[in-house]
């Protein structure tokens, strides 16, 4: 082989080298971009996709502006605490907290918890609002006045007997979406997929009396964030 031939064969095996390894770090780029893209993807995705794996589902859709709006005009009249069951990222509670009530959220999602601590903060009511991790059925809300519940018919039945059993008989209860299933309503504001039923808590506990119902067990103390 003479001399050329010898440096064209070592030229060529350079350049097949450089070009190995500019395709082996075009693979570990594309792996860290694909593999940080299903990481984004599932956290995005997790606060809509794990309610759904409840044996309650209870999954999180925002509530709308009429809804939220129908929501404080059923409440205008009240004051004192209020509690969103299932608060999702926090738009009733800090909408009750602009409007002078001392709100609360319980949410088992705790992505959308966070979310609603950041937001409750930036519109500067994170010292009237409280957000808590916490399973509905293991906690008590006796310490409430007014409770907003948009919840799933396989819930609203036994939602009955808990709340009518906890809530003081001067509290108000606001079903969003669904309205309970035996509970006759005082009030009904808004039409559609924006309506709200509004129950007096004296009734309800009235109710629970005569029918001699059993009640869930629960009394829990709820985590927190804060």
């Amino acid at each position: 082989m003479s001399q050329e031939e010898l440096f064209v064969d070592s030229g060529q095996f350079k350049s097949d080298a450089r070009d190995g390894k500019s395709r082996s770090r075009l693979g570990v780029i594309v792996t860290g971009v694909l593999g940080g893209s299903l990481v984004a993807l599932y956290a995005v995705a997790a606060p809509f996709v794990s309610p759904a794996l409840r044996k309650i589902c209870l999954p999180f859709v925002p509530a709308t502006t009429a809804q939220v709006e129908n929501v404080l005009n059923a409440l205008r009249a009240r004051t004192g605490t209020l509690v969103d069951i299932g608060s999702g990222d926090g738009r009733i509670v800090i909408a009750a907290a602009k409007q002078g009530f001392k709100a609360s959220g319980f949410e088992l999602n705790p992505w959308l918890v966070l979310y609603s601590r950041y937001k409750a903060w930036r519109e500067g009511v994170n010292r009237s609002t409280s957000f808590y991790i916490s399973d509905l059925w293991k906690v008590s809300f006796a310490q409430y006045s007014n409770v907003v519940i948009f919840g799933v018919p396989q819930m609203m039945e036994k939602l009955e007997l808990k709340l009518a059993s906890e809530l003081p008989t001067t509290a108000k209860v606001v079903a969003c979406r669904f309205p309970f299933p035996t509970w006759v309503p005082e009030q009904t504001t808004g039409e559609g997929i924006d309506t709200v039923w509004v129950y007096d808590a004296k009734t309800l506990k009235s109710d629970l009396q005569l029918g001699k119902k059993t009640v869930p067990e629960h009394k829990e103390t709820p985590d927190s964030l804060t």
